[in-house]
């Protein structure tokens, strides 16, 4: 090797490679633990700029670990591609894990890249700043896997394989430690920063041939799916030409436009539905684990025979009795079931109405629960339109209405906390408004499509600087803001199970237009659904931030109370 072979920081390394790797955006709080990563990431933004280009990595500076994380997570979601996370070490790592759990329930590829201590120091128990003990463990307990770079020579081989195995099914979030000395360190510039290949997991023919020959019996087949399913629309409508229905998780949303004549939307746990469910002859669910609060805690009944496709050879048989599993990425799965019953599907002529008529009872069951809040989910489909993202965090009204009935049509279009957390809404609207713009490298204010997010004021308090994220960056969200001063999940729930004794859940809640005024985010706040289309019209009309409040104590609560995710209960 020549003298002259240029050389570059470990830092610099890790900027270029996630650049090859198709990363066009990165979320973060700088540290004296990361900068070498930072710094790297600022260079090279500032010579494209120069050059009249855009960066090409766009790094997001968050106002917290986990507001980074569920930034980097949703970008992803919305986006595609891997999502990148860049916290520091010890404190600022662990800060980082609530939201590393989030990613790791939803399956995102996401890689958190966090410092360490310098090399000398480490895991001696010598009380360094930043230092946390046994912190890589911690990261595999909330990680798909967790990696240490252990020296500059290995920093690109263990970060191939970090993003390898993220975008790996099961996805899943993966954790990088770097050192600081590592970092830093000066090394050959790479002749190739080519990522590594990921292997798609291909079901078996024979498999594939037993399941549609099951299937091809069936008059009436059903196919719930999941979030596995969301790269799989071109075969799944093809099976719904060949006469199958569908039913989504919440996390499946979108795979079929939800005005598909023949989806059930994800209206998956209703009465109406689930005396649907009793007139199809079998089910087939790709993607999906058939989780507790979309089955009734697995008490929903199903169709049979119950059939399943599935990545992870490991969920047969999980939750429910599968009557045949295949193993094998969805896409591959149903489009090789769509050829095999090309025309050997004699469909039931009712089924479609049945279908219609059963989404059209669940539809009218929910929105009967609504009370004046009815208006607002018309106010914000006519608003939105088709062509939109819906971000939501947990509150009571994306529990009622928000997770199913405002409908969605793409399956990138719907991002929520699926592992159940508060306070995640605002961080993931931002990073799904990231990943609208960066395609061209443009700010999110300018291009892309508007974002909508749904939140509670609970929930928004729980990392309300993200906040001043929002606005700093010019992100095109909308926040719509649930204000009934304090946790009103919590209050039904106490009211239902606990004698109505209401301790811990009323919090002292700010002036949200004070708040909003101090940040220069333009706010509303609605004190009469009669005035909400103004203010959604406003939000449409331009471009950037806006927080829409609707003061819940002012208009009256829902019409039927939500006490937390419907259970069946077995008999004594």
């Amino acid at each position: 090797m020549s003298d002259r072979t240029p050389r570059i920081t470990v830092g610099e390394l890790v900027a270029a490679f996630l650049e090859r790797c198709g990363v066009r955006a990165a979320f973060g709080v700088i540290s004296i633990h990361n900068m070498p990563i930072l710094d790297a990431f600022g260079r090279r933004a500032a010579a494209a700029q120069a050059d009249g280009q855009p960066a090409p990595i766009r790094f997001v500076p968050a106002r917290s670990e986990p507001g980074a994380v569920n930034m980097a997570d949703a970008c992803a979601r919305v986006a595609g591609g891997i999502g990148v996370a860049v916290t520091s070490t010890g404190t600022a790592a662990g800060n980082a894990c609530g939201a590393m759990v989030e990613a790791l329930t939803a399956g995102t590829p996401l890689v958190h890249l966090t410092g360490q201590i310098e090399v000398p120091y480490l895991d001696r128990g010598l009380a360094y700043i930043h230092e946390a003990t046994d912190q890589l463990e911690m990261l595999r307990a909330v990680s798909k896997v967790a990696f240490r770079v252990r020296s500059p020579e290995t920093a690109l081989g263990t970060l191939r394989e970090a993003v390898r195995v993220a975008l790996t099914a099961p996805r899943g979030p993966v954790s990088v430690e770097i050192p600081i000395d590592i970092q830093a360190a000066e090394i050959a510039r790479p002749e190739s920063l080519e990522p590594a290949s990921v292997a798609v997991p291909q079901p078996r023919g024979e498999e594939l041939d037993a399941l549609a020959e099951r299937l091809a019996r069936s008059k009436r087949p059903l196919l719930w799916l999941g979030g596995g399913a969301r790269h799989a629309t071109d075969a799944v409508l093809r099976l719904i030409d060949l006469g199958f229905g569908v039913v989504t998780s919440v996390q499946g949303r979108g795979v079929v436009a939800e005005d598909h004549p023949m989806s059930l939307g994800a209206f998956n746990l209703h009465e109406p539905v689930e005396k649907f469910y009793a007139s199809c002859d079998a089910m087939l669910v790709a993607g999906s684990r058939l989780r507790s609060n979309e089955t009734l805690t697995y008490k929903l009944k199903l169709p049979h025979p119950l059939y399943r496709v599935d990545a992870d050879p490991q969920q047969q048989g999980r939750c429910y009795s599968d009557d045949l599993f295949v193993a094998g990425d969805s896409a591959a799965a149903l489009s090789g079931l769509a050829e095999r019953l090309k025309g050997r599907l004699k469909p039931d002529p009712a089924f479609a109405r049945d279908l219609a008529a059963a989404r059209d009872a669940a539809e009218k069951l929910v929105r009967a629960g609504l009370g004046p809040y009815e208006r607002l989910l018309a106010e914000l489909q006519q608003a939105a339109g088709r062509d939109y993202v819906w971000v939501r965090d947990v509150t009571v009204s994306n529990s009622t209405w928000g997770n199913r009935s405002l409908r969605i049509f793409g399956p990138r279009d719907g991002v929520h906390a699926l592992g159940g957390g508060i306070g995640q809404g605002v961080q993931m609207a931002i990073g799904a408004a990231i990943a609208e713009a960066i395609p061209a490298g443009a700010s999110p204010a300018a291009r892309g499509r508007k974002t909508l997010c749904l939140v509670g004021d609970g929930g928004l308090q729980v990392n309300i600087g993200e906040l001043a994220t929002l606005v700093q960056e010019k992100a095109d969200v909308t926040v719509i803001l649930m204000n009934d001063g304090g946790y009103g999940v919590i209050r039904n729930i106490q009211d239902a199970c606990y004698g109505g004794r209401r301790y811990y859940s009323d919090l002292h809640t700010p002036d949200f237009g004070t708040l909003a005024c101090s940040l220069a985010l333009p706010h509303h706040r609605v004190r009469d659904l009669a005035h909400v289309g103004d203010a959604l019209r406003d939000a449409f009309a331009q471009r950037g931030p806006m927080l829409i409040e609707i003061d819940m104590t002012a208009i009256g609560p829902f019409a039927k109370q939500f006490a937390g995710p419907p259970v069946r209960k077995v008999a004594a």
